[in-house]
């Protein structure tokens, strides 16, 4: 079972190169024995709206509700369950409970795009949180149908499972970010090299 007794990490995991990917690295290390809920609580799933959402600083933002919070992670997994079975089997092999989910939460209202008297570009929503994870909903619909879909990479890093759009030009990225698995990576070959050829 993930462990949910942390707290929300101060910033989530991006660059994934699709919403829905992001969304889906909240569960960190998906399948392992160290499986780690980061959308813990209603405030860890307000904050990752906060950072990966389009809202600006300061926008109210309402706290989420435990249900509310509970959708979430229903709608996680059902991000998971579509981009699975696309990858594997086409998007029509998604289990039906996962289907519903994401056509009810893709029909739902997305945060609104404003132009305000300087140029600005600001959005807004009547209900922030879910307008976020209705664009998640529709960014794995999206996804799922796309010939992008084919560009989904899982990282190669030892202590990641996060999936990656590969937008490189040779299509051969393997890891989720060089920062953080590509650095570890080159790092532990260098030790090996260094370990064989030590004297």
């Amino acid at each position: 079972m993930p462990d949910s007794s942390t707290s929300a990490p101060a910033q989530f995991r991006s660059g994934s190169g699709r919403l829905c990917l992001d969304y889906m690295r909240t569960l960190r290390l998906r399948g392992s024995a160290d499986a780690t809920e980061e959308l813990d609580t209603p405030q860890a799933l307000a904050a990752w709206v906060r950072q990966l959402g389009p809202y600006p600083a300061g926008y109210p933002l309402p706290e989420p509700s435990d249900e509310q919070l509970h959708q979430a992670q229903e709608l996680r997994e059902s991000v998971h369950a579509l981009l699975g079975a696309a990858r594997g089997q086409g998007p029509g092999s998604c289990p039906e409970p996962a289907r519903l989910l994401l056509n009810r939460m893709a029909a739902e209202p997305v945060p609104v795009p404003a132009l305000d008297a300087d140029g600005h570009l600001h959005h807004g929503a009547g209900r922030p949180v879910t307008a976020v994870l209705a664009a998640v909903a529709r960014d794995a619909i999206d996804l799922a149908t796309s010939p992008a879909l084919e560009r989904v990479r899982a990282c190669t890093g030892p202590n990641c499972a996060a999936w990656f759009l590969d937008n490189s030009r040779p299509g051969n990225r393997r890891w989720c970010s060089m920062d953080t698995c590509g650095n570890q990576a080159k790092k532990s070959t260098w030790r090996g090299k260094q370990a064989t050829t030590a004297p």
